[in-house]
C-alpha cells in the first residue's frame, strides 16, 4: 500500500511537467542511507525502481547511495533549494527544525507498524505531516514502513536509569529528548558516521536500527552491549522529498 500510493503522488506531481516535456524527464534522487543495507537502503531501490517501471519510460531516475551527492543530513535542504531533485529519508533527519515531525519517525512505548499506518492514512496522520513541509514547499510521500527498533548499542552497562548520566549517546526523535532528560548528551549522527564515532570513543553509545541493519553496519565490533527490545521506537516511516 505504502508503495502505491507514495508511486500515484509522485506520478501526479510531475504529470504537468511530462505534458509539455518533449523527452524523458530526468530525477536524480539520493538515499539517506547506503543502498545495500536492508530494509532502509533497500526500499530506497525498490521505490526508485517501482517510479521507473510505473512513469513507463517517461522518468528516467538516478538513484545515489548515502553521501553521494550531499551529506545525509542534508537532503531536505537540497531538496528544498532545488539543487536535488529528491531524497528517500527519514523526517526525524529535520525533526530538529520542525518538532511535530517526530510524531512521524517513531513513538516511544507508542502504536506498533499496523496501528501507526492506521493513523497515517485514516486518522489525518498524513495530512498534518504534509501540510508541515507544505509550508516550506516541499511534498512528502510516506515511504517505507519500519518495524520495532532494537535499544542499541553501547560500551557501557545500562542497569538504571544513572547510569546515562553524562553519557553522550546518538539518539533520534522524541526517544533523544527521553535520554536528554535521564541525564544523557545526545547527538545526531547520520549512520555513516556512528561507527567511527563509536570507534574513536567520541561516542559512547547509539541507537540505530533493527538488528537485521545494526549488524550490516557492523557495530558489534566497535560497541559492548547490546540491548533489546528496544523501547524508543516500535515503529516508524520513512519518507522521499520533492
Amino acid at each position: 500500500m505504502i508503495y502505491k500510493k507514495a508511486l500515484v503522488t509522485t506520478l501526479s506531481v510531475l504529470a504537468a511537467n511530462l505534458a509539455f516535456a518533449a523527452s524523458p524527464v530526468r530525477l536524480d534522487i539520493q538515499s539517506a542511507w547506503p543502498l545495500t543495507l536492508p530494509a532502509s537502503g533497500q526500499s530506497a531501490q525498490h521505490f526508485t525502481d517501482r517510479i521507473k517501471t510505473t512513469s513507463d519510460g517517461s522518468l528516467q531516475v538516478k538513484l545515489y547511495s548515502a553521501g553521494k551527492l550531499v551529506p545525509s543530513l542534508e537532503i531536505f535542504d537540497a531538496v528544498q533549494q532545488g539543487t536535488l531533485d529528491a531524497g528517500y529519508t527519514s523526517p526525524l533527519y529535520v525533526a530538529g527544525r520542525f518538532p511535530a515531525l517526530q510524531l512521524f519517525g517513531g513513538v516511544p512505548f507508542g502504536p506498533d507498524a499496523l496501528t501507526y499506518l492506521d493513523w497515517i492514512y485514516n486518522g489525518g496522520g498524513l495530512e498534518i505531516w504534509q501540510s508541515i513541509y507544505a509550508r516550506q514547499g516541499v511534498v512528502t510521500i510516506p515511504c517505507g514502513l519500519m518495524d520495532s527498533e532494537a535499544g542499541g548499542w553501547y560500551n557501557f552497562e545500562i542497569n538504571k536509569t544513572s547510569d546515562l548520566n553524562g553519557k553522550k549517546i546518538r539518539f533520534a526523535g522524541l526517544a533523544g529528548e527521553v535520554m536528554k532528560k535521564s541525564g544523557a548528551s545526545v547527538v545526531l549522527l547520520s549512520g555513516g558516521d556512528i561507527y567511527p564515532n563509536l570507534e574513536r570513543g567520541v561516542i559512547d553509545g547509539t541507537e540505530f536500527s533493527m538488528p537485521a541493519i545494526d549488524v550490516a553496519m557492523g557495530f558489534e565490533k566497535v560497541a559492548k552491549y547490546y540491548y533489546l527490545p528496544g523501547w524508543h521506537q516500535p515503529a516508524a516511516i520513512n519518507e522521499s522529498h520533492h
